[in-house]
C-alpha cells in the first residue's frame, strides 16, 4: 500500500513539473567520480571581466550601423590583437525585418590556429536597438551591459590568460563575437541572430569544423543562476552534463543548476542546425520566471553586473578547457 501511495504522489510529482514547462534533473554527485586538482590551472580574473564590460559600455548602444557599434568593433578585435592572436573580421551586410540593411562584424579570433582539435567560445556584441520590454520607455536606447557584453567581457579575459599563461590548453580555441543578434521582433523567424546565421553558412575558413561550442549569454548578473536549455541538451548532452559537474567540482554548483530549462533560439541554435557543430548555451533564463528583470530594459547597465557571477562562469570555463583532451 505504502508503495502505490509512493507511486502515486510521484506520478503526480512529474505530471505537475511536465505541466509547468520543467522537469527535475537528479543532482549529478561529483564526488563518485576523481575530481582534477583545478588548484593547478590559471586563476580566472574577474576584475579583469568586469573592466572589458565596462569598456564597451563606455562606447555607448553598440547599435549597428552606428558609429558606437563600429569604435567597439575596433576596439574588440585590437585588444584580441594585442595579444597576438589572430583575428579574422568577417564582415557583412544583411536586411533586417524591417527592411533595414544592416552593416555587420563577426570577430573571430584564434588561439593555437594550427591546432587540429577545436573548440569554440562565443557571445554576441552588438546591443538591442530598443529598451522594448522597458515599461517607462519602451523607445529608449540601452548599455547592454548584461545581455551581450558580458559574454564578451568573459571570452576576452579568457583568451588573455590562455595567450598569456606559460600552461596552455592542449586545444585550438575559436573566440567568435557574433554581431546583429539583437535586431529581430519577437514571433519573425529567423529575425534573430543574424550573425551567426550568417557564419554557419559563411565560415571564416573553407571546411571549418569544431569538436563543439559554448556559447555565453546574459552570464555576468547578480543572482544569476544556469538551468540547462533544451536545444544544447538534444545538440550536446554529454558537453552540457560535463561543464555543469566541473562547474559542481569546482565550487559553484550555486550557478549552474541540474534543472531543465526552456528551448531558446539563439546564437547556438544556427550553429547547431546550419553548420552542424554540437554547442550549449550557458544563459540566464528561468522557465517560470523568464529572462532576468533588466532583460531588454534600461536597468541593463553595469549595476546589474556581478564579479561572483563572472568569476562562476570564467573559472568553469578554464577548468573545463584545461582539462580537456
Amino acid at each position: 500500500m505504502k508503495n502505490k501511495i509512493f507511486l502515486l504522489l510521484l506520478l503526480v510529482f512529474v505530471c505537475a513539473c511536465e505541466e509547468k514547462g520543467t522537469k527535475p534533473i537528479k543532482n549529478i554527485d561529483s564526488t563518485q567520480a576523481a575530481k582534477p586538482d583545478y588548484s593547478k590551472f590559471p586563476a580566472f580574473n574577474a576584475d579583469s571581466a568586469y573592466s572589458y564590460i565596462q569598456q564597451q559600455v563606455n562606447f555607448g548602444p553598440r547599435i549597428p550601423n552606428t558609429k558606437s557599434h563600429k569604435a567597439c568593433g575596433a576596439f574588440l578585435a585590437a585588444r584580441f590583437k594585442a595579444w597576438g592572436i589572430p583575428v579574422i573580421e568577417q564582415d557583412f551586410s544583411v536586411k533586417a525585418h524591417d527592411g533595414v540593411v544592416l552593416k555587420g562584424k563577426n570577430i573571430i579570433a584564434s588561439l593555437a590556429p594550427t591546432a587540429p582539435r577545436r573548440i569554440i567560445l562565443a557571445a554576441h556584441w552588438d546591443t538591442r536597438p530598443w529598451a522594448d520590454e522597458d515599461p517607462a520607455n519602451p523607445k529608449a536606447t540601452l548599455d547592454g551591459a548584461n545581455d551581450g557584453a558580458s559574454g564578451v567581457g568573459v571570452i576576452l579575459e579568457l583568451a588573455r590568460l590562455f595567450q598569456t599563461s606559460s600552461s596552455k590548453p592542449t586545444v585550438g580555441i575559436d573566440c567568435i563575437l557574433f554581431d546583429v543578434e539583437d535586431y529581430g521582433k519577437p514571433a519573425v523567424e529567423d529575425s534573430y541572430c543574424l550573425g551567426s546565421q550568417h557564419w554557419a553558412k559563411n565560415k571564416h575558413l573553407p571546411n571549418y569544423s569544431a569538436y563543439y561550442g559554448i556559447l555565453l549569454d546574459m552570464v555576468g548578473a547578480k543572482g544569476a543562476r544556469f538551468n540547462k536549455e533544451s536545444h544544447s541538451m538534444n545538440a550536446a548532452p554529454s558537453i552540457m552534463n560535463r561543464v555543469w559537474e566541473v562547474a559542481g567540482q569546482s565550487g559553484y554548483g550555486e550557478f549552474f543548476i541540474h534543472q531543465m530549462g526552456g528551448m531558446i533560439t539563439d546564437d547556438h541554435y544556427y550553429v547547431i542546425k546550419d553548420a552542424n557543430i554540437p554547442m550549449i548555451d550557458i544563459i540566464e533564463y528561468d522557465p517560470h520566471q523568464g529572462f532576468g528583470a533588466y532583460w531588454h530594459t534600461q536597468q541593463d547597465n553595469m549595476n546589474v553586473i556581478d564579479r561572483r557571477t563572472l568569476k562562476a562562469v570564467g573559472q568553469t570555463l578554464v577548468n573545463v578547457l584545461y582539462t580537456e583532451k
